[in-house]
């Protein structure tokens, strides 16, 4: 599992760490590991040596950082040139290095580059780049690849938040542990290719997680000899109505694919959901899970009602999240999975629809807490949070394509399925999301919602290869 960590708990793990190791030991692991990935990205296209190196230093660390590893480029005949930010406040260790190794300084940014190193703000930035900092990064030259030191300049390194201008880079490449920042939108598209270098931090429990093939194998629920439909669960399905007739199909499509051992259709497009999937139960009865809400229309809140004063699990999505009473959810003690979009979220907690999309991580974590649920909210970074929990789950795979009508009612039926063969509302939201995101993959692009529903085989399949 891939696990991030906020600024502080990173901090504070270093500040640890150089009290056991001679002065400067711990910022020359980063730069050799800086320094190694840098060489790497070079090789693609020229060798090392005679390539035309540019570093953008800020007056912290980062910038000490770039430095001492552009002082290693320059020791194998780069051709490195350091542009500060503030010319009096450069990394004295770090510059007299550089210089040593025959690198120079210049006060504007070369207009030719092969590759262009942010070093300029790192972690501790916030509020976007200052007019200095733009004014280096805007003077990039056409083309060049950027690599970031640890965090691009201007992302929030704990929220992923991009309040003003910021660098985007090709690669970032970031010390001891994963940030926030880097795994969440808008920082996520800022960061490129990201590549962690160990310099041996010791570190407490994540505050941001991301499976992997292996964990999502790990939590897929399996049938065994013994297993019958009901012992693999049966997952209820409320969705649909004269107007959405198709989001019943797709929901059903999702939970059929799922794992659990039946499926039972309630609501009025029981003739459209047969027509496409016979195997679809028809009718009340007793399930372990309900998935509600997608294509309801309106009218139908008494339905959601009933649903949540029961003692089966719930995941309520769409149509179904209006109205919700923070009071009943907190009151359950069945898994309760809530999964909306943005705009969905903005009307749960009453604010604009932008502040949903800017600040993602403060918005998911803040549903979790006031509804008492775990909540799946959907984007193009996908994250699960649940009440009570400290660490937050970010989905690392999907495609652009998935944002297309229907593709969550996939997401929700195979995600209820889940529940009803016995994950928990955060293992079902996460393997949920990470299926969903595999699949839109194996199906391509440009895609329809059924298509992602299709691939769902394969894409469990491909969690379980060895």
């Amino acid at each position: 599992m891939r696990t991030a960590y906020g600024v502080e708990t990173v901090r504070t793990a270093e500040r640890e760490l150089m009290a056991r190791l001679p002065e400067g030991a711990l910022m020359q692991r980063a730069a050799a590991g800086l320094a190694a990935v840098c060489a790497r990205l070079l090789a693609r296209h020229r060798r090392v040596y005679g390539a035309r190196v540019v570093l953008l230093v800020g007056p912290g660390d980062n910038g000490g950082d770039a430095l001492y590893a552009g002082a290693r480029l320059a020791r194998r005949g780069a051709a490195v040139t350091a542009v500060p930010m503030d010319p009096e406040r450069m990394h004295p260790g770090g510059l007299a290095a550089l210089r040593a190794a025959g690198g120079r300084v210049e006060p504007t940014v070369p207009q030719r580059a092969d590759l262009v190193v942010d070093g300029l703000l790192g972690i501790g930035g916030r509020g976007g780049l200052r007019p200095a900092a733009t004014a280096l990064v805007e003077r990039i030259p056409a083309g060049a690849p950027v690599l970031a030191v640890d965090l691009p300049s201007g992302v929030d390194a704990d929220t992923g938040e991009v309040t003003g201008p910021a660098v985007t880079a090709d690669v970032t490449v970031t010390f001891g542990a994963y940030k926030p920042g880097l795994l969440i939108d808008p920082g996520a598209s800022h960061a490129g290719a990201v590549h962690l270098v160990d310099i041996g931090l010791e570190l407490p429990e994540p505050e941001l997680e991301a499976l992997q093939h292996t964990d999502v194998a790990a939590l897929l629920p399996q049938p065994t000899a013994s297993s019958d439909k009901y012992r693999r669960g049966v997952v209820g399905v409320v969705a649909g109505s004269a107007q959405y007739p198709g989001a019943a199909v797709l929901a059903v499509a999702g939970a059929l694919r799922g794992g659990a051992g039946a499926v039972r259709y309630v609501g009025p497009a029981a003739d459209a959901v047969l027509a496409r999937y016979p195997e679809t139960l028809v009718g009340p009865g007793r399930v372990q899970a309900w998935v509600v809400g997608p294509g309801l229309g309106e009218g139908r809140a008494g339905e959601v009602a009933d649903l949540l004063v029961g003692d089966a699990a719930v995941l309520v999505d769409a149509d179904g999240l209006r109205g919700l009473d923070p009071a009943v959810l907190r009151a359950r003690t069945a898994p309760t999975l809530l999964t909306p979009h943005a705009g969905e979220a903005a009307a749960l907690l009453g604010v604009a629809r932008e502040a949903v999309e800017a600040g993602r991580l403060s918005a998911v974590r803040r549903l979790a807490e006031r509804y008492g649920a775990t909540v799946l909210l959907k984007g193009s970074t996908t994250l699960v949070a649940s009440a009570g929990v400290r660490a937050v789950r970010v989905n690392p795979t999907g495609t652009p394509w998935l944002a297309t009508a229907g593709s969550g009612d996939v997401l929700s039926g195979l995600a209820g399925s889940l529940l009803a063969g016995g994950l928990s509302g955060a293992d079902a939201g996460a393997v949920g999301a990470y299926l969903h995101g595999l699949a839109a993959r194996r199906a391509g692009g440009p895609l329809v919602a059924h298509q992602v529903a299709e691939a769902l085989p394969a894409a469990w399949q491909d969690t379980t290869r060895t």
